[in-house]
């Protein structure tokens, strides 16, 4: 069976690098806020190019803390894309603010930015445009369409390392006011557990997401506003610093493997989705009328394949009752036929080969 994705292939050459960092840090009995979280947040700083970085639990709790950090009115409007991981939704409504879904592209998972301007109200705060498998959304673009006042925060939870279109790293501070990473496991750069990460280049909400982030306090006991428990643990902090160093090289991987599959699938059953040039390919998505087929096909030749995602926001059952019977029409197709390839990079040639054989044969 060729897997989805495989972190122990990934990790393998620094598998004892880890294991010995994961060692100093329960020799050293410091679990919390340890020397290793500090570390992690200075290097991913440097490497995005901003100024600053703040650790903390999750990539759900990053859009959160960034949120409550701007201190926005309660009835405040945020507007995010309908075709997005449920994380982005409910960070929003855990801020106490108000979600405000807009379509995506035409076969392109990038969020619509006509959409956009035809949602912005005077309740309109923020935006959260959603870099969504590695393809990277053209914020210097949005920035110049929308009013000044509102605040963008960029949804990175899928692009670590991907390039803006001058070149600059998604999350460099002073692209947006404050970007937000998952490091999930299965992230481009992922953690062995739950783990988070926010850049800005804003010291006031450095401060501010540095004290939410530890219940309200900068020193220890010294609580001077309202926070939550959101820090990241030191072991994963310490494991994060050894997989940031071959981040580039994983992700020129994908790259190789994503030029591979564009160039060699020659099937009229499946339709590939605009990329960005900066992608970096979190996901390789297709689209295939009949899904549920492909999926089965693909299973029997032993390629184990994904679906990112089976629904849009409005369609989960939850939303349904908020929604009605709005639609979002290119979120949805998408939703309906998308099927995620695998895109491990440490892929071997064969492996990709047999692949795109597999996928050519497909009828």
């Amino acid at each position: 069976m060729i897997k989805f994705y495989s972190i122990y292939k990934s990790d393998l050459n620094i598998r004892n690098k880890i294991l010995s960092s994961i060692k100093k840090v329960i020799n050293k009995n410091n679990f919390i806020l340890g020397n290793e979280v500090y570390e992690f947040e200075k290097r991913f700083s440097r490497y995005c190019g901003s100024k600053y970085a703040v650790s903390c639990s999750n990539g759900t709790d990053a859009i959160t803390l960034a949120l409550i950090s701007l201190d926005l009115p309660k009835d405040s409007e945020v507007i995010i894309p309908a075709m997005t991981y449920a994380s982005t939704f409910y960070a929003v409504l855990n801020a106490g603010l108000k979600p405000v879904l807009v379509d995506i592209n035409d076969n392109d998972p990038l969020i619509n930015f006509e959409n956009i301007l035809n949602k912005i109200t005077n309740k309109t705060k923020a935006i959260i445009p959603v870099h969504l498998y590695g393809s990277v959304v053209n914020i210097h673009k949005l920035k110049k369409i929308i009013n000044k006042k509102i605040i963008i925060i960029d949804d990175c939870a899928q692009a670590h390392g991907a390039y803006y279109k001058n070149k600059k790293r998604v999350g460099g501070g002073n692209i947006t006011k404050i970007s937000t990473f998952s490091l999930y496991p299965g992230k481009n750069l992922g953690a062995y557990g739950d783990a988070g990460i926010i850049t800005t280049d804003n010291k006031k909400i450095y401060n501010k997401l540095k004290s939410i982030r530890n219940i309200g306090a900068l020193k220890k006991f010294k609580h001077e506003t309202i926070g939550l428990n959101n820090r990241l643990d030191t072991l994963q902090a310490s494991i994060l610093i050894h997989k940031l160093k071959q981040l580039d090289k994983l992700n020129n991987k994908r790259k190789k493997i994503s030029q591979q599959y564009f160039q060699k699938i020659k099937n009229y059953q499946i339709n590939f989705l605009k990329y960005t040039n900066y992608s970096v390919f979190h996901q390789f998505v297709i689209t295939v009328k009949n899904r549920e087929k492909f999926i089965k096909y693909m299973s029997k030749k032993k390629i184990q394949v994904g679906i990112h995602y089976p629904h849009t926001i409005n369609q989960m059952k939850y939303f349904k009752k908020i929604y009605g019977k709005i639609k979002f029409k290119n979120a949805e197709i998408l939703a309906k036929d998308c099927v995620s390839l695998p895109i491990d990079p440490m892929l071997t040639k064969k492996e990709v080969n047999y692949i795109i054989k597999i996928i050519n044969n497909f009828n």
